[in-house]
């Protein structure tokens, strides 16, 4: 599973109050944490006004690479900040996101064509969020051949299929899980990812839908998952479900993660 670290994003109060308060210290501490849980990326996202984005992006890429070489996931709804963004990066990470949405994918796919990076790409466009699985999966053809064109491997992209709100859903998750499984069977190379916590806002006890959600996703073929890494029940979920769906031989995985203490107490 493809962890990508969410803390450090402006839009969590705490990390707003941190933000605005330039604490160093409890953005290294963020890192640091989420480095240790071994996520796979380190989440960047300022939440904060246009014209102070990209120094606070700056500031907040260089207090974590100053405290981890866990690849940075630039994230941002301005498509424009990225192509100054990926300067501040010792190495190539993730652009979370683009979209069908106006030309944000035709900013973005010409600058990380010959890089190393790696793009978040949400199945939605001018016309919103597709209410049919039929619909996301053909945004999804389109930006496979944007992705063609600029010769960007789709082993690269990590495809968003777009989570709203359970609680006002007619179908649950059928949606999300029928896009998965088509946009995999179509291109299997592709990842396929997404937030754990959107789907429970406006619902008590938010922590038992997030998981489920995310056991129901990994089930339909989701491989990455935007959580918090430092989440050991999450965590322990995750490494379970890898091994109940066969993709953990033997079992070693959840083993090790255990041993390793990235959750549960290990018995002396």
């Amino acid at each position: 599973m493809i962890i990508i670290g969410e803390k450090i994003n402006g839009s969590i109060p705490k990390t707003a109050t941190a933000i605005a308060e330039k604490n160093e210290t409890f953005i290294r501490n963020l890192a640091k944490k989420q480095s240790a849980a071994r996520a796979s990326y380190i989440d960047v996202c300022a939440s904060v006004s246009p014209e102070k984005e990209l120094e606070t992006i700056k500031w907040l890429v260089d207090l974590v690479q100053a405290e981890s070489e866990v690849p940075i996931s630039l994230d941002s709804p301005n498509a424009n900040i990225f192509k100054d963004a990926i300067k501040f990066c010792k190495k190539p990470g993730l652009i979370n996101s683009v979209s069908m949405e106006g030309d944000k994918i035709d900013q973005v796919f010409p600058v990380i064509a010959e890089t190393g990076w790696n793009c978040v790409a949400l199945l939605c466009d001018n016309s919103g969020i597709p209410q049919s699985a039929a619909q996301r999966v053909l945004i999804f053809k389109e930006i496979l051949k944007k992705a063609e064109s600029h010769k960007i491997d789709p082993s690269r992209l990590f495809i968003d299929p777009v989570v709203e709100m359970l609680c006002t859903s007619e179908d649950g998750i059928a949606t999300v899980t029928e896009t998965i499984r088509e946009v995999k069977k179509i291109c299997p190379p592709v990842h396929i990812t997404s937030g754990a916590s959107n789907i429970s806002y406006n619902l008590p006890m938010r922590k038992f839908i997030n998981r489920a959600f995310i056991i129901l996703c990994m089930s339909a073929g989701m491989d990455s998952a935007i959580i918090d890494p430092a989440n050991e029940d999450m965590l322990a979920l995750i490494f379970a479900t890898e091994a109940l769906l066969g993709k953990d031989e033997m079992c070693m995985e959840y083993i090790g993660a255990y041993r390793d203490g990235l959750f549960g107490e290990v018995k002396a």
